[in-house]
């Protein structure tokens, strides 16, 4: 067992159970496999098409036909870290954990269509460089190469160089409608609308499909925002009959703004490009204090909050807990262990709003600590990115 696998029989049966009336081999897999696969999928909002992933731990085969299951996200390289990386890489790192082969794939073709930099390509590959650098430190510096329990860094450019590659990206948008194409257009941060003038966007949804069919991936992450580039490369699969992927949707976490019930578009999910109402990785503890004292939503009498979000995907999944910590005159210490649990104290009272605040920018702090300390050691690529966006 991988000492990093932190669940219990209860969880793994609670989290398989409602998976195997669509999928009953589940079943067949053998305890480890059962334990791993629970661990991959406990702190994620959707599973589409576990039955591919589920075959290739039955069977010891994948996609490649090797046994060596990869998984694969995607990143434009666009600018500076937000939290919603430290909700990935909690999921990335479950899959090293499980013995999964994590490619993070730096696409500066789809940034340069979806004009990041202005189209900059050195501005775009700066930031991809950084990329590496911080990925690898939020993933705990795993050991690197193509083999199990492994990461992998790719750019599109590479595969750009295969004329296999845009056979499979023409193969790809043969396989779908203009309608559909645009319809995904909400994957890039665009409307539907901002493509009529530039014929090269819908070419992004086609490339991020042959993206994954070209580099034999078995398991396709990202965050829910991602969730129709994934089902269109599940329909255009579906068209050819070629083996589909397993989709793995994280959670988007919402600015801190955000109230009320979420919303499909993803118009509520933090945005570095609204730097008061995001945290950015590389906010100083102070900032990050001072941001979501001020900027984030907690109504006591609300379920919903940013910093519940916070908590649920962040804290909870790296620290398994949180610990409140009023001023001596307001009462003890108190810690939870659940996001339920958590909630309900604010909203009865026994928990501070501010209190609550505070413990949740501190546990944030302290799973940074790490990333900070590396680039004030190494600042370089971050000084460089600092210089192309401010």
């Amino acid at each position: 067992m991988n000492n990093n696998i932190a669940i219990n029989q209860n969880e793994i049966e609670s989290i398989l159970e409602q998976y195997k009336e669509k999928v009953p081999s589940i079943t067949e897999l053998n305890a480890d496999s059962k334990m791993k696969l629970a661990w991959m999928i406990s702190s994620v909002e959707e599973v589409v098409g576990i039955e591919h992933l589920v075959n290739c731990m039955l069977n010891n085969t994948s996609m490649a036909g090797d046994g060596v299951i990869r998984c694969y996200v995607g990143f434009e390289p666009s600018g500076k870290a937000h939290i919603g990386w430290k909700v990935i890489s909690i999921a990335l790192r479950k899959m090293l954990d499980s013995g999964i082969n994590v490619l993070i794939f730096l696409a500066d073709w789809h940034a340069w269509v979806n004009d990041k930099f202005g189209g900059n390509m050195d501005s775009i590959m700066t930031t991809a460089k950084y990329m590496e650098d911080t990925f690898r430190n939020l993933l705990n510096n795993p050991p690197e190469g193509d083999g199990e329990g492994q990461l992998r860094f790719l750019y599109a450019s590479q595969l750009a160089d295969k004329s296999e590659y845009w056979a499979n990206v023409i193969r790809c948008a043969k396989g779908s409608t203009l309608a559909q194409a645009r319809k995904t257009l909400t994957i890039m941060g665009r409307n539907e609308d901002e493509a009529d003038s530039d014929l090269s966007k819908f070419f992004y949804p086609a490339m991020q499909a042959a993206d994954i069919f070209e580099m034999n991936i078995d398991i396709a992450m990202g965050g829910m925002d991602q969730r129709k580039a994934h089902m269109y490369m599940r329909s255009v699969g579906d068209k050819y009959k070629w083996p589909k992927a397993t989709c793995i949707h994280t959670p988007i976490i919402s600015n801190l703004k955000a109230s009320g019930a979420r919303m499909e578009s993803f118009d509520h999910k933090m945005s570095k490009s609204d730097p008061s109402a995001s945290i950015l990785l590389h906010d100083t503890p102070k900032k990050i204090r001072k941001k979501i004292r001020s900027k984030a939503y907690l109504d006591p009498s609300d379920q919903n909050s940013p910093v519940y979000e916070i908590l649920q995907h962040v804290i909870l999944p790296e620290f398994g807990k949180v610990t409140v910590t009023p001023k001596p005159e307001f009462g003890e210490p108190s810690t939870f262990h659940t996001v339920d649990d958590f909630r309900k104290a604010v909203m009865n009272g026994n928990v501070h709003p501010l209190d609550a605040k505070f413990a949740v920018a501190d546990a944030l702090n302290d799973g940074l600590v790490n990333l900070r300390e590396y680039f004030e050691q190494h600042p370089e690529r971050l000084d460089e990115v600092t210089k192309l966006t401010g």
